[in-house]
């Protein structure tokens, strides 16, 4: 028996309460959600040049569609395992849209209708149209980039969702069925819209909630009220593994905000104004807050809204003294995040066409030669026109005060930071 109006009413209150829900931890208190967005439009729209030129190849691997989906599993939770259905199965011939070339300009077409077009039945029609060619392995896992192209219209998609659909809806929808997606979709959507207010126009923040029923985290009992998931044989492995992941999340956002004090410290101390991130600027470190540090807003340098949005997601940007001009953009990194950041920068150094602004990824030590991999990747090949660099913790902890004391000006970055490898040199 599905659940009632007051039931789910009570699950999704105990959803947003919970601190270690995907509500809590993703959804709401994840500015790399945000900033995911515009990376992954640009990269599915890699995906379709590709296509259009002949220059996809025949594995996922190597392809600009991994890059996409590298990006969207960075995401963690609801996004973990997203990539799998996309890898290159020999054996099977799926999913078969790397040897069949007809099937892969088809679902370049389907790609790029959804770049262009806001219009849902439109969209809709196109799912049903690719649906009809019956492409091998190509089923609704593509929702989770349909998702980052049109949040508002597509829910993400995995086994642990439509288990979290079926216990609260008392469904039996399969896997891999688009049909059984759209209806499921349907459903979704009319629930948040009764929910009065629903949880959010986004539809990740619902796909949560079916994510968290579907792995445990939340259940029904028998008569109907909300309890933990302790009470499930097995469950408790997973909490524990969730408050762990929490912990180290907490952690890493604490790295995140001192990091960020001090690219605020140094740019000051070397001239600049600094402006941090929209969403961080209600952080503060050893007793300073980041807004007090830095400008109330991004400054008006003639950006495109969309471009604009981007610029001022951006962790830590040093601007000229007058504020008209960025010198220095830093995306600073956690343990899972630094293919993405590449990403941002890259898009933001495109975006902008100025080669006059020094990009700056800032990293764990632990990660450097993952950053120094994926730099090496193909679809990077094209950062020989952005100036992009890195910059490990540990030598912006150790040298933040002697650069802020005897530099001159943003070149004193260039006597800790690396280049990329075999294409940047510091100079």
């Amino acid at each position: 028996m599905p659940a009632s109006a007051d039931q789910l009413r009570t699950i999704v209150a105990q959803f947003k309460q919970d601190p270690e829900s995907v509500y809590a931890t993703w959804f709401r208190e994840s500015p790399a959600r945000l900033k995911a967005f515009r990376g992954i439009r640009r990269g599915v729209t890699e995906v379709v040049r590709a296509i259009h030129e002949g220059t996809f190849g025949n594995d996922f691997k190597g392809s600009p569609l991994e890059t996409v989906l590298t990006s969207i599993t960075e995401q963690k939770q609801v996004f973990e395992g997203a990539a799998h259905p996309f890898y290159w199965k020999p054996k099977l011939r799926i999913p078969d849209i790397y040897e069949n070339e007809a099937n892969k300009k088809a679902f370049g077409q389907f790609l790029e209708k959804f770049l262009g077009l806001a219009v849902e039945d439109r969209l809709e029609r196109e799912i049903l149209d690719l649906d009809q060619r019956r492409i091998k392995g190509l089923g609704p896992a593509v929702a989770n980039i349909l998702y980052f192209l049109h949040p508002t219209l597509f829910p993400p998609f995995n086994t642990a969702i439509v288990r979290g659909f079926n216990l609260l809806f008392a469904d039996n929808k399969p896997l891999g069925s688009w049909q059984a997606y759209l209806q499921m979709r349907e459903v979704i959507r009319q629930t948040n819209e009764q929910l009065a207010p629903s949880l959010s126009i986004d539809l990740g923040a619902i796909a949560g909630l079916l994510f968290d029923v579907g792995v445990g985290k939340l259940v029904l009992d028998r008569n109907g009220a909300e309890v933990l998931a302790q009470e499930r044989m097995g469950v408790e492995k997973l909490l524990r593994k969730r408050h762990r992941d929490i912990e180290d999340e907490q952690r890493e956002e604490n790295q995140h905000s001192k990091m960020q004090h001090l690219l605020t410290t140094m740019g000051r101390a070397l001239g600049y104004q600094v402006h941090v991130a929209t969403n961080d600027r209600g952080r503060s470190y050893g007793g300073d807050s980041l807004s007090a540090l830095t400008v109330s807003s991004l400054p008006a340098l003639g950006l495109a809204d969309e471009v604009a949005q981007t610029v001022g997601l951006i962790d830590v940007l040093w601007l000229s003294a007058t504020g008209d001009a960025i010198v220095c953009a830093f995306e600073v990194e956690k343990s899972t995040s630094i293919y993405s950041g590449i990403l941002r920068l890259m898009d933001l150094g495109q975006s902008l066409n100025n080669s006059a602004i020094h990009f700056y990824l800032v990293a764990p030590d632990r990660r450097e030669k993952e950053v120094q991999a994926q730099l090496r990747r193909p679809a990077f090949a094209n950062l020989a026109d952005v100036e992009l660099r890195y910059l490990l913790f540990s030598d912006l902890c150790e040298h933040c005060a002697g650069l802020c004391k005897f530099g001159a000006d943003h070149l004193a970055l260039l006597k800790i930071a690396k280049g990329k490898a075999p294409f940047l040199e510091p100079r």
